[in-house]
């Protein structure tokens, strides 16, 4: 009789838990999103395109997320950005209450290996970009030189936030593929930092996506101010007669591996959930972002602010990530003292 009362007494217990879980899994993405508050982090400083990209996001999406969920964007600093790449995929809640904006450039610096990237981003599950970007190398009026093949033959002082950062990485890149002479100059805060350094005549030179010049320093550019020397990444129809950087590398090892570096371009400013979110709260953050993307007050926002809208999904995203992944260690290894 007592082992008929402990198996009943056992089925009762488990008959409960599964009345108790039914309601947490039947759970619909609008009931556990009402309410919400939805945090996007963001690994950089206030004011740059990562930055600008984030908020304006975080502005309207909100409407498109089944449950309307409130998103408040945080400023989440060190590391260039992977302070809060780590604490999203060690700290914060997997549940979908937390998306962070990842510096584009961390799967090829995963790929090389570098340290610092210590969480894996073929786990995480990306959400979705404004658009792809272009980088350039840009030089300020005085810099006596106007194209690359002038930039073999002087020494260029180029700002850089950080070893690890495409602002560094760039033109560490250029020097040891095209046998540019650019001097490089770490520390700087972002790029904001480095803009004012130019102006000030601390450096002559630095990387930047040329969707950010247009946006931030369009005077510059009506003034020319700044020459864009070489560019990286889908081929821009505004910028006539610029080379790309692979266009410039002949030998084909060599091309590949300045496609890792650049790799980002096709990332845009992505924004991504660590893994670990149920997949249909993943699937309705994806479809709101791509709504998000064709919303009228968006467009006409982004407009405004001269952002260029060409919308990158996540499950492509996914894809560029895992090939990132895949590339062949040799040649990851012969990258990752540009990206390191």
């Amino acid at each position: 009789m007592e082992g008929i009362r402990n198996i009943a007494s056992a089925a009762a217990t488990a008959a409960l838990g599964v009345l108790l879980a039914a309601p947490a899994s039947a759970q619909s993405v609008a009931d556990f999103y009402k309410g919400k508050t939805v945090n996007v982090l963001i690994g950089v400083g206030v004011g740059g395109e990562y930055d600008l990209h984030a908020r304006l996001v975080s502005r309207y999406i909100g409407k498109h997320i089944p449950g309307a969920p409130v998103l408040v964007p945080q400023n989440m600093l060190g590391a260039g950005g992977a302070k809060m790449a780590a604490y999203l995929a060690d700290v914060a809640p997997k549940d979908g209450t937390n998306i962070g904006m990842i510096a584009n450039n961390f799967p090829a610096m995963q790929a090389a290996g570098v340290e610092v990237i210590r969480f894996d981003l073929g786990k995480f599950q990306w959400i979705g970009s404004i658009s792809p970007t272009v980088e350039t190398m840009t030089v300020w009026r005085t810099a006596g030189v106007s194209t690359i093949d002038e930039a073999r033959q002087k020494e260029v002082v180029a700002g850089a936030s950080g070893k690890g950062a495409i602002t560094y990485s760039f033109p560490a890149m250029l020097n040891d593929f095209l046998g540019t002479k650019f001097k490089i100059v770490v520390g700087y805060q972002g790029g904001n930092a480095i803009n004012l350094a130019m102006e000030r005549g601390e450096v002559q030179a630095r990387n930047n996506t040329w969707s950010s010049w247009k946006v931030t320093k369009p005077d510059w550019l009506k003034a020319g101010d700044i020459k864009i020397l070489a560019y990286a990444g889908p081929t821009p129809k505004d910028l006539p007669g610029v080379p790309a950087v692979r266009d410039l590398v002949k030998n084909e090892d060599d091309r590949r591996i300045v496609d890792l570096v650049v790799s980002g371009t096709e990332l845009g400013r992505p924004l991504a959930f660590a893994g670990g979110a149920p997949a249909d709260r993943v699937a309705a953050m994806r479809k709101a972002f791509m709504d998000t993307m064709k919303d009228a007050d968006f467009m006409q926002e982004a407009g405004k602010l001269q952002i260029e809208i060409d919308p990158v999904s996540g499950e492509h995203m996914q894809k560029v990530i895992e090939n990132v992944l895949a590339t062949p260690k040799s040649l990851a290894i012969r990258a990752r003292a540009l990206i390191e």
